[in-house]
């Protein structure tokens, strides 16, 4: 799981990054408020300040379908080993097979192919 986070934080600070410059640049807030807005939207929370100009309006959407498909993208890659881990568990339970993967695979594995005394 960890692995699968730090391959997703550039894809998160970028985002983050083109948030920002759009807030900034367009609707012309500090970097601090552009930031936190920006966290926000990526969060799943919504923007902090009002937006008053029409291309900053469209943007902001626009932006806003971005963030909301990289929190999803995100979650769903995080959670995806939680939710195996769990569903094999339950798969095992169901069949009668050894529910902790280390031993119960172990012993299958033990001894093949490397020449054990």
């Amino acid at each position: 799981m960890v692995r699968t986070g730090v391959a997703l934080l550039p894809l998160a600070g970028a985002a983050l990054l083109v948030g920002m410059a759009i807030y900034h640049w367009v609707e012309g807030l500090t970097w601090s408020s552009a930031f936190l807005n920006a966290a926000m939207l990526l969060g799943g929370m919504g923007p902090v300040d009002p937006i008053r100009t029409e291309a900053g309006k469209w943007l902001a959407g626009s932006y806003a379908l971005f963030a909301g498909v990289v929190f999803l993208v995100v979650a769903g890659v995080m959670l995806a080993p939680v939710v195996n881990h769990t569903l094999e568990h339950w798969d095992r339970a169901s069949t009668g097979a050894p529910s902790d993967t280390r031993e119960g695979m172990g012993k299958r594995r033990r001894g093949r192919g490397r020449g054990t005394t």
